[in-house]
């Protein structure tokens, strides 16, 4: 653990910077700025930042086999074209729910976009609740809803062995696993895994290692959590950051062993800002000791 090493490539200072996705072709790390409504990308070798604005809140961004990528934006599903900075809407949900936008979305290894939706929030974390759902969207560009009544629907992974889909509703405190289905995409069978404890605060995004063992971005903790999902405990490599309000995580680099975890900034005022500049930031972490698995491309 000694060896491990924290640094802000990007000190863009977003609202909510989200959805960090590892972008192979481009050496680039992919994320969003939720209420800033900018997709960005990193590079890892100019350690540049280009931003792309777009007309709602974007919540999540994800690489799409046809080149390009996809995103959840507002309560849409869409494609992006980045040389073209070119959104075409594929399809809407939650119709009947102007108050709601989509949150965390990540694509399953047959190339499905899961992505849930939230109540848009007064201030962080306080929002009309039970208002959400998980959607996915399929090759065809169908859409199917797999459950309601979520509050906000936040982190999801895939098991090593495609067995078990991970998923998080923030304000359950609770890394939660489902029985999934490769063949279909179907989920079920629902269990608490993990309850996080006072000092870790909110969970948030999530990762998988190659070890099996999940990852976890702890809101307004300050922290990545390491957690076994087989024996539900949390492991010794908790890793603290020079921000609070820490978001997601995933990890890319060449072989997948470095860490990039995204942080926001609403909702802290000068004062809290000033103790914590960096707030916002994007980070990278080196000397985990532990891979990822890359991304999966949206198959449609």
């Amino acid at each position: 653990m000694s060896s491990i090493k924290i640094e802000c490539v990007a000190k863009e200072g977003y609202r909510i910077g989200e959805s960090p996705v590892w972008d192979e072709k481009e050496s680039a790390l992919l994320c969003v700025d939720i209420t800033g409504r900018k997709v960005c990308r990193w590079s890892s070798v100019t350690k540049q930042v280009q931003a792309i604005s777009v007309d709602a809140p974007v919540s999540s961004v994800a690489l799409r086999k046809s080149g390009d990528y996809v995103i959840t934006l507002g309560t849409r599903f869409a494609a992006l074209k980045w040389k073209e900075q070119l959104v075409t809407t594929i399809t809407h949900v939650d119709k009947d729910k102007p108050n709601n936008r989509f949150n965390d979305g990540k694509v399953d290894p047959a190339g499905r976009y899961f992505a849930g939706t939230m109540a848009e929030e007064i201030r962080p974390a306080v929002l009309e609740r039970h208002q959400g759902s998980l959607y996915t969207l399929f090759s065809d560009l169908s859409v199917v809803k797999h459950f309601d009544q979520v509050d906000i629907s936040n982190g999801l992974d895939w098991s090593l062995d495609h067995k078990t889909f991970f998923y998080i509703d923030s304000l359950s405190y609770s890394v939660d696993a489902f029985d999934y289905d490769l063949q279909t995409g179907k989920i079920g069978n629902r269990r608490s895994i993990y309850k996080l404890e006072k000092e870790e605060s909110i969970p948030d995004g999530m990762c998988i290692d190659t070890e099996g063992k999940l990852w976890v971005a702890c809101y307004d903790g300050g922290r990545v959590i390491r957690l076994d999902p087989e024996t539900g405990k949390s492991l010794q490599t908790t890793v603290k950051l020079p921000v609070d309000k820490t978001t997601s995580c995933c990890f890319g680099g060449e072989d997948y062993s470095e860490m990039y975890v995204t942080s926001a900034s609403d909702g802290m005022d000068k004062e809290w800002l000033s103790r914590q500049p960096q707030a916002g930031g994007v980070f990278k972490i080196t000397g985990l000791g532990v891979k990822g698995v890359p991304p999966y491309p949206f198959a449609g």
